[in-house]
């Protein structure tokens, strides 16, 4: 896996922490529903079992941080050359510190090496209003997605939920 050092703290009492992506592994299942159960503006009811599922059915990671799990990402090849990340969440307490940046980033590494070109993101519209996802929208745009198109209804997501939908490129397509 890929390990990131991160120093915690300051002065003498320093001490160190250890960040590392792995694969999704089942005994990861209850931190993963903890998770997204810590951020319920952001996550409905089903989700928790809907991730399990995903996770055992598409490529999933896992942030461990001095090896407690930190966040995590589930993404489903759509075509040969692309995918679709169907859900990436830091724990609330470590959310800002860029651990979600660095989780996404082995993600589309793993992505980009196994022949994948195009990622696609679907989450919640700006048009929505939901101040929650203020933050979402911009960690998409930060990590160099773009929105192409919002869709209302998306099949599958209740009415009145718009989505967007946000792409970018791992690998050259042209």
């Amino acid at each position: 896996p890929r390990i990131l050092q991160r120093r915690k703290g300051s002065g003498a009492g320093t001490m160190s922490s250890m960040l590392a992506v792995r694969r999704f592994a089942p005994g990861d299942a209850p931190a993963v529903a903890a998770i997204i159960r810590g951020l319920p503006d952001h996550f409905t009811d089903d989700v928790p079992a809907q991730a399990e599922r995903d996770a055992v059915s598409h490529d999933a990671w896992v942030l461990t941080d001095s090896a407690a799990v930190a966040g995590f990402a589930v993404a489903a090849r759509k075509s040969p050359g692309g995918a679709e990340i169907l859900l990436i969440a830091v724990d609330a307490a470590r959310r800002g510190c860029g651990h979600g940046t660095r989780l996404l980033g082995h993600v589309l590494d793993c992505l980009a090496a196994s022949g994948v070109s195009v990622v696609e993101a679907k989450t919640l519209d700006r048009s929505s209003g939901y101040r929650p996802y203020e933050a979402t929208w911009a960690f998409w745009e930060r990590n160099g997605f773009v929105q192409i198109d919002t869709i209302d209804p998306l099949p599958g997501w209740q009415p009145g939920n718009p989505a967007a939908i946000y792409v970018a490129a791992v690998r050259a397509t042209r």
